[in-house]
């Protein structure tokens, strides 16, 4: 047909083509132009297309893609090419009348099928170009997960993070080319790895079991998970921060005057599509925040070292701004100048000349005051008494 789409995806499972359903084998046979990884055009054997390996890294091989058009096209992408795999990424450079996919069974439930997991309760990651810490807040007792990895190395790397973290006593199943001739599967504790190598493509699944701390989802996580210098938002004024903050699916969040990032970090912590830029002078608390986000597996906080006023006009659009450090007149006029109407703003402030400055700004714009004074028990001679902390005033509004 005149208007079918020049390009197919296909997912290629360690069968080859003895895995393709006749939809993908006629798309292969009628191609000009066969492109995708070298191991995947070995999978599918010969071909009377033209064979282009795709390069790496992967965003080279776009322009050669985009450049074969109108021929027909066929790129191979492992299983499930919209499953942590190469298919979104081409599909967004095309409109939706330019391509067609046709899918395999993807890793995750090829693995599900042999270990009977339900895959609607197990976490399923893409980990071959990730950080292994992002599997960090799935961690719990019992929990389950499918980690796919770059590569053999991978495996022994997982199972060192995880008996760091002190669940060194999950279990874990790796799988080697899922599905194909050389299909193998090694049971094994993550604190006892076999002297044995792993050959790419692989994966594990796993059963989270041992005495780590697994990540709170409420908010005002213990302190004791952040490293810090000393200036951190404290726990419970974390919390109302957070609260009055109030993360939402899918927002973006300025973290001004950062420290040691625990607010966007938590924020992030929320909702896997949350996004947050911190911003802090200090190059040491800018490191802090960065290895507090991969410890605590939210890689995606995005730092920024500078002058908070000088950095506003490079963020993007934010829907909340926080306030923890260089609070100034001139902060909040340049925030109400820039600010979209319906960006919720909250600032904490400490000293008297920040608590009077916002009494003003609370007159004016209005919002809410609240002051936040805490006072824990600690031992006072033979008995106990209460050691008050300095009041947190926060001022919260929305533009």
């Amino acid at each position: 047909m005149s208007d079918a789409p020049w390009l197919t995806i296909i997912g290629v499972g360690e069968d080859g083509r003895a895995g393709l359903g006749a939809a993908s084998q006629s798309a292969l046979d009628s191609a000009d132009v066969v492109m995708g990884p070298e191991r995947h055009l070995d999978l599918i054997g010969d071909t009377k297309a033209k064979r282009i390996v795709w390069p790496v890294p992967f965003a080279d091989g776009l322009e050669t893609l985009l450049s074969l058009r109108p021929q027909k096209v066929v790129v191979l992408a492992s299983g499930d090419p919209f499953w942590f795999g190469a298919g979104s990424t081409i599909s967004r450079h095309l409109s939706e009348h330019e391509w067609m996919a046709l899918p395999n069974i993807s890793t995750f439930a090829g693995v599900a099928s042999r270990l009977g997991w339900a895959l609607e309760s197990t976490a399923c990651l893409g980990l071959h170009a990730a950080p292994l810490q992002r599997l960090r807040p799935m961690l719990s007792q019992g929990s389950k997960a499918i980690v796919l990895l770059r590569d053999g190395k991978a495996v022994a790397d997982l199972a060192d993070l995880l008996t760091t973290l002190g669940f060194g006593a999950s279990l874990l199943h790796s799988f080697e080319a899922l599905g194909g001739g050389r299909e193998r599967r090694t049971n094994f504790r993550a604190n006892a790895v076999p002297d044995t190598t792993f050959a790419h493509p692989v994966c594990v699944a796993l059963t989270c079991e041992g005495d780590g701390s697994p990540i709170p989802k409420t908010a005002g996580i213990a302190d004791e998970f952040f490293k810090t210098d000393g200036t951190m938002t404290k726990r419970p004024v974390r919390a109302l921060t957070l609260s009055a903050l109030a993360p939402k699916p899918g927002e973006h969040l300025w973290d001004l005057g950062s420290g040691s990032g625990s607010i966007a970090i938590e924020w992030l912590l929320s909702d896997p599509s949350t996004s947050a830029t911190a911003v802090e002078l200090r190059a040491e608390r800018v490191q802090l925040s960065n290895e507090n986000a991969l410890t605590l597996g939210v890689d995606r906080l995005k730092t920024v070292q500078g002058e908070i006023e000088a950095s506003l006009e490079s963020l993007p659009p934010p829907d909340a701004v926080f306030i923890g450090g260089g609070l100034s007149e001139t902060l909040l006029e340049r925030l109400f100048d820039v600010l979209p109407s319906g960006v919720r703003l909250v600032v904490n402030a400490v000293t008297l000349e920040a608590e009077a400055l916002l009494s003003i700004w609370h007159t004016q714009k209005g919002g809410s005051l609240m002051r936040i004074e805490l006072a824990r028990a600690e031992p006072l001679g033979s008995k106990r008494g209460w050691r008050a902390s300095y009041p947190i005033v926060q001022w919260s509004v929305t533009t």
